[in-house]
């Protein structure tokens, strides 16, 4: 749909902020000055990995995915334009035009106005949302350890079980072991191992022969070119999608609505729940809310949701679904933990100054400004604690961590850690909080 404009402030003082809610996990997140000019992405790769890639934004325009918010910033009271549901998620803009605060949207949206603050006025509508969705209540997560950071894309059998014995002997109180990107033998192909992994069922039975819960990690609305899915069933695939170039390849997208794809998604997360694995995060779902030809005539957002609840039924109703680089509004009711900022990184700063990009100020950035989701929607992953010397800026991403109600997960080797480290992934590896910011 074009845009129309929808509404419109005048006379906005000079303190006005616009609050601009980003697509997806990685999209940055925050309130900005009219002068001032929000993060936008260094490519057209970028675009598509970590912004909404069919509405990209004109210069001088701010722009919320199925959110924008005007803070008069004199005590007035907010305006808020808003997705009418996680259903239906349009793109909506501001463009100033004088004195003249202009908002504009393609598709229809809610208006009203919240007394209190920018910050009150998004928890009423976090609220407002999720009725309907989301449980009235989160129950508490407890902490977890992660691979990813320590170990990339090379991360072994090997490595699960000395970080789950190192745990142990150092008192770093963590309940599951997720075993990130690295196990699998190409992006689609979850049920085939890297040979230099070893044995998924000895590593899951290694943590569960310790009292503690298996996690793994999967992207499961990708299909890497060099996959077997690619090569022997190309009618699985979104005609028309491309979900970027990582991995040194093309990815396409799994149609969840082809038959046969919808059956070999759930048998995934069946299989996966046979070896004993009971946390799922489920990493770069964007590609799932791409528009392309699908098997049934659906728009984008109900195919992703259908995929989700596909991943349920094969994961069962009490494993938990943990979202990553996942449209925020169109996942709400269907994850039980939403990763809320971009990837960090070892270094404080991005790549080509893109906050999207894995750095702690970026994590640091959206994180903060999502904070107000945290037990509403979901339980909020601020991404994993760091804590290793050689770490930039180790305080600060620590602070950050302590200062959420998220989830808390540590990602070094264990090995890697000084007294420093040891302490502090000590003190904050502690089950999230229950009640709402």
């Amino acid at each position: 749909m074009p845009f129309a404009d929808v509404g419109e402030l005048t006379g906005a003082p000079r303190q006005v902020s616009i609050f601009e809610h980003g697509w997806q996990s990685w999209s940055p997140t925050g309130a900005y000055r009219p002068d001032q000019a929000p993060p936008r992405p260094a490519s057209a790769t970028i675009q598509t990995l970590c912004y909404r890639p069919e509405t990209p934004v004109p210069p001088g325009v701010f722009q919320g995915e199925g959110l924008i918010a005007i803070d008069p910033g004199d005590g007035a009271p907010v305006s808020l334009w808003s997705a009418p549901s996680p259903l239906e998620v349009p793109s909506i803009r501001v463009r100033t035009e004088g004195a003249r605060l202009v908002v504009s949207a393609d598709g229809p949206v809610r208006h009203w106005q919240a007394e209190g603050g920018l910050d009150a006025a998004l928890r009423g509508w976090a609220d407002t949302m999720a009725e309907g969705y989301a449980p009235e209540r989160f129950p508490a997560v407890p902490p977890m350890w992660c691979s990813w950071y320590g170990y990339w894309g090379k991360v072994t059998e090997a490595d699960i079980v000395e970080n789950l014995h190192l745990a142990e002997r150092h008192g770093i109180d963590v309940d599951m072991f997720l075993i990130d990107d690295g196990y699998e033998a190409e992006i689609g192909d979850w049920l085939e191992l890297r040979p230099e992994f070893g044995s998924l069922e000895r590593a899951v039975g290694a943590v569960r022969d310790k009292g503690k819960r298996g996690g793994i990690w999967l992207a499961p609305f990708l299909v890497g070119h060099r996959s077997r899915i690619f090569r022997e069933h190309p009618d699985w695939l979104v005609g028309g999608a491309h979900a970027g170039t990582m991995w040194d390849q093309d990815l396409a997208v799994l149609d969840v609505t082809h038959p046969d794809a919808a059956a070999h998604l759930v048998n995934v997360f069946e299989s996966l729940s046979r070896v004993g694995l009971t946390h799922f995060k489920l990493d770069y779902i964007y590609a799932g809310a791409l528009a392309g030809r699908r098997h049934e005539d659906v728009d984008p957002i109900t195919a992703y949701r259908t995929g989700l609840e596909l991943i349920r039924r094969g994961a069962g109703p009490d494993a938990t679904i943990h979202g990553c680089g996942a449209p925020m509004l169109p996942s709400l009711g269907l994850v039980d933990i939403m990763r809320v900022s971009p990837d960090i990184a070892p270094t404080l700063h991005p790549r080509e100054g893109d906050i999207s990009q894995p750095s702690q100020l970026g994590a640091r950035l959206t994180g903060a400004a999502r904070e107000f989701l945290h037990a509403r929607w979901w339980v909020n992953d601020p991404d994993c604690l760091m804590a290793r010397p050689e770490v930039e800026a180790r305080e600060e991403w620590a602070a950050h961590i302590d200062a959420t109600g998220g989830l808390r997960g540590s990602s070094d080797p264990i090995t890697a850690l000084d007294e420093w480290g040891l302490q502090t992934t000590r003190r904050l590896m502690v089950p999230t909080r229950t009640d709402p910011s």
